[in-house]
């Protein structure tokens, strides 16, 4: 099965007040830790979506085999940056069996993470496999080539969470509680020195995900803190190749 992966590298970081693509975490840059994680998982091409600070993504990366895509329209949202991504990826391998979608922002997204969720998608038999974490679901996470029309209809702040909740039956979820760290706000940089919470036994079930689905139409917020305990039973594919080094 071949594997492309999209980093969306393209946001303004404007709560970061600077690009926090370029912040150090164990001796590598944010963006240099994911390109490295989606090369070394087998994943090609590898495209990267930037933005503003694309001359910089570019500098920084001139060591990897990576395609720097640019979205003039990087301020509508992340949903253009996806169709820039998956158009571009379509573009070098248009025979391209499924696409990685990945953030730099998420510092524990490792190649085994990445690994995982290719192989999950063998063996599920799903088009959607996205990581479950902090009583929710999202990126990283892979889409068979099916669901490309989906994705390439995204527009403005559009995600691809929209996606999955609405396909719950095509959804198989990964177990990766440390997925809900992403780096936001500077004050957030103190996560990535925390205990992180341990691999729960639970996952998100096809039953779990309609619920998602439910409470985002409704309105209520869909990302909870609640512990993963409480989805105890059901189906589940739990993440085991953290390393905390």
């Amino acid at each position: 099965m071949s594997v492309a992966a999209v980093v969306l590298a393209a946001g303004g970081s404007a709560r970061f007040r600077k690009p926090k693509q370029f912040v150090l975490f164990q001796g590598e840059t944010f963006i240099k830790r994911i390109v490295a994680a989606a090369i070394e998982a087998g994943c090609a091409p590898v495209v990267v979506v930037a933005g503003e600070d694309s001359a910089q993504i570019t500098s920084e990366l001139t060591r990897f085999r990576v395609t720097i895509a640019m979205n003039p329209d990087w301020q509508s949202g992340l949903g253009s940056s996806i169709v820039v991504g998956i158009r571009r990826a379509m573009n070098l391998a248009p025979d391209v069996d499924a696409v990685l979608l990945l953030t730099c922002d998420q510092p524990f997204v490792t190649v085994a993470v990445l690994a995982q969720l290719i192989q999950l998608r063998l063996t599920s038999g799903k088009p959607i496999i996205a990581s479950a974490y902090a009583e929710t679901i999202g990126i990283p996470a892979l889409f068979d080539r099916s669901c490309f029309p989906d994705l390439l209809r995204l527009k403005g702040d559009s995600g691809a969470k929209g996606i999955i909740l609405a396909r719950p039956d095509d959804v198989a979820s990964f177990d990766f509680p440390s997925g809900e760290i992403d780096i936001d706000t500077a004050a957030d940089c103190k996560k990535l020195y925390q205990p992180l919470a341990a691999v729960g036994k639970a996952g998100c079930s096809v039953k779990r995900i309609k619920s998602f689905r439910s409470r985002s139409q409704r309105g209520r917020p869909t990302h909870r803190r609640q512990s993963l305990e409480r989805l105890r039973g059901e189906r589940a594919y739990p993440y085991t190749g953290f390393e905390s080094s």
